[in-house]
């Protein structure tokens, strides 16, 4: 049998469409949280001793992880997504970069 059915973006319902774009403007803040935790605020508390970005900047981006994966559940129940969706989505929110290359991917799948 198929995976779960996957629609072209311009079929999805207006409310599917909104589920998609929450999807990515949080799977983008959450991706630049940790952009900016590992590439700044790291590198202040162990090269220069500076401990408070790290403080502030994780628990921003813990937050916004906690959304993401709200999001991302919220929006895979909402949108007929592929089976690899949402193990993808969890998994590419451990990895730098990866809630961007998975919003590519996604996006990708769905307008075939």
């Amino acid at each position: 049998m198929s995976q779960a059915q996957s629609y072209p973006l311009s079929t999805l319902t207006k409310e599917q469409n909104s589920a998609l774009k929450t999807l990515t403007i949080m799977g983008y803040l959450e991706g630049t949280s940790f952009l900016l935790l590992l590439g700044i605020a790291m590198p202040l508390k162990y090269m220069l001793g500076i401990p408070e970005p790290v403080r502030y900047i994780g628990m921003a981006h813990g937050a916004l992880f906690i959304g993401y994966i709200l999001t991302l559940v919220f929006a895979t129940s909402k949108i007929k997504m592929p089976l690899w969706a949402l193990p993808a989505g969890v998994l590419g929110s451990f990895l730098p970069f990866g809630p961007f290359i998975f919003d590519y991917l996604l996006k990708n799948s769905l307008s075939k």
